[in-house]
């Protein structure tokens, strides 16, 4: 019997058997809008081998950018962490590498996200309570108090004022005899997404742009295990996006920040290969698996086709992924595991480089050590005993696993095209489009949560009434009131000429649109600057960016 005769005789029984069994629903349509067929096979499915899959570690890099992926080495195993002072942080970092964390990744607070100094008055209230307060850089000594800065990888959320915290990690290290060319990591520094889903900016966009060129630029010539930028579509799906705008929005982003810095007669194949990306691990195991797998595939064409790279590392998608915190539910939050576990298990298989597991406990409240051992047992158990990680692209040539990558691709390339069209990224995100695309499909989601269409367990499923009371972690607000009497403490000791002349020198140079500000920055922390200091000196010069109102 042949393919499609095969297929006929399959479809009347399937008719057959709906009418003793009727489906759940009229239509299964995945939340990038995509209908899912009942099954996939060679005639709605058709895979042409070497242009749609290759093989891993070669272009296009669909099943891998390593030829033996985990084979050989595991996934960064990065729990994101940060809270109150930086030696509270310090021992939780201590803590999750003594229980087997291979990199680090600091959380900081509002303030310091913002570019503000703990004693100032819009810091009040938030000192220390999403991530961990750095003023100074005495501050980040202490976060790193007794790590070995040359043997671990550190990845900072961090993006107005990464700049200046990279140059605050490049001052510890050079005062503790490290050479800067030897440390590893990355700073997100990503401030187009955060126009468009998340607002910790500060800048308008053309300086912001200038300052992120900076830091690819000195990266690229001194710091060359860096990655200056973790380009990120994290956030934009947490805001409510689809799968197919988390990974359009993100390269449309990219393409900005590729242009910017060629832009200054850089070779693309001298800085790209520093690029990192930043994704977002949703409920849906297959749509996420092909997502990862499509977005690999398009940007290495992107990067050859419309940049001209002709590297291997300038075409790699190296990728960081995160479970999905907007998918925790604060009712019945113990489910939160088996989400998580399921989120992971599609950033393996889609091959990501690193990960963070969410803690069942982070819709109550930061996340309790108990909780934090947990995330990160969920990785160690993938990775040493469910096997997922022993073949590379275990599901490369699954029919409906390739449909999807292949229809994803289309999906996205089709939305950067639009977004290329209005001008690229910066216009897209000045005309509010992007924010509104993501608004709406937000809106769309959560009326289907209300309307029952949307099923999540322990939400509008399978609900309990009774109260469950679980430990949450409280941030103590008189941490304030310590970093205030820690800054006042550096401004004691330091040197008040050598802070002024840092300071009017990074102005000076800031003026100069020609001048990479990155020495300027590392000299005024230092001369210990605060945060709050430099980022105010910067303001002068850039202004503040207030965004357009979008309904």
């Amino acid at each position: 019997m042949g393919l499609e005769q095969g297929r006929e005789k399959w479809e009347a029984l399937y008719e057959k058997h709906l009418q003793k069994h009727p489906e759940r629903f009229e239509k299964f349509v995945l939340d990038s809008n995509i209908e899912v067929e009942p099954v996939y096979d060679p005639t709605n499915s058709p895979v042409d081998y070497e242009s749609d899959l290759g093989w891993p570690g070669c272009f296009p890099f669909t099943r891998g950018i390593q030829p033996n992926m985990y084979r050989g080495r595991f996934w960064t195993m990065r729990q994101y962490a940060g809270y109150g002072t930086a030696e509270e942080t310090n021992q939780r970092f201590k803590y999750l590498l003594e229980h087997g964390q291979t990199g680090l990744s600091v959380a900081f607070d509002l303030p310091t996200q913002m570019g503000y100094d703990s004693d100032h008055e819009l810091a009040l209230g938030e000192v220390g309570k999403v991530g961990v307060a750095i003023d100074t850089v005495e501050d980040m000594h202490r976060l790193f108090d007794g790590i070995d800065l040359s043997k671990v990888s550190t990845s900072m959320t961090i993006n107005a004022p990464a700049a200046v915290l990279l140059a605050m990690y490049i001052v510890v290290a050079d005062e503790k005899g490290i050479d800067r060319s030897v440390l590893s990591g990355t700073i997100q520094n990503d401030i187009l997404k955060e126009y468009v889903a998340r607002g910790t900016y500060v800048f308008p966009p053309k300086p912001s742009l200038r300052l992120i060129a900076d830091t690819i630029e000195f990266c690229a010539k001194e710091m060359p295990k860096w990655n200056p930028i973790s380009i990120s579509g994290y956030h934009i799906r947490e805001a409510g996006s689809t799968a197919t705008e988390e990974v359009a929005f993100t390269f449309a982003n990219a393409k900005a920040y590729v242009k910017e810095v060629v832009a200054r007669s850089l070779s693309v194949d001298s800085f790209a290969g520093q690029l990192s990306f930043f994704f977002n691990a949703h409920n849906n195991l297959f749509e996420e698996i092909a997502k990862f797998r499509a977005a690999r595939r398009l940007w290495a064409k992107i990067m050859k086709d419309e940049f001209g790279a002709t590297s291997d590392r300038a075409m790699m998608l190296r990728f960081h992924t995160q479970t999905a915190g907007s998918t925790l539910t604060a009712q019945q939050p113990l489910n939160n595991v088996v989400r998580v576990t399921l989120q992971a298990l599609a950033a393996v298989l889609g091959g990501t480089q690193s990960l963070h597991t969410n803690s069942y406990d982070e819709a109550l409240s930061l996340p309790t050590e108990e909780a934090v051992k947990v995330a990160l047992r969920t990785q160690q158990i993938l990775a040493y005993e469910s096997g997922v990680a022993d073949v590379v692209d275990p599901l490369g040539g699954s029919y409906y696993i390739e449909h999807l990558t292949n229809r994803l691709e289309s999906d996205i390339k089709d939305e950067i095209d639009r977004i290329d069209k209005m001008g690229g990224a910066v216009a897209a995100i000045e005309s509010g489009y992007m924010q509104r695309r993501i608004a709406e499909s937000a809106y769309r989601f959560y009326q289907g949560v209300a309307k029952g269409e949307k099923l999540i367990v322990g939400v509008n499923i399978f609900t309990e009434h009774e109260e469950q009371k679980f430990r949450v972690l409280k941030v103590d607000p008189k941490i304030r009131l310590e970093q205030i009497e820690n800054i006042k403490n550096v401004k004691a000791r330091r040197d008040s000429e050598k802070v002024t002349q840092s300071l009017n020198e990074l102005k000076v140079a800031a003026q100069d649109k020609n001048e990479n500000l990155m020495p300027h920055i590392i000299e005024c922390v230092r001369a210990r600057c605060t945060l709050g200091e430099i980022m105010d000196t910067l303001r002068g010069v850039f202004g503040e960016y207030r965004p357009p109102v979008v309904f």
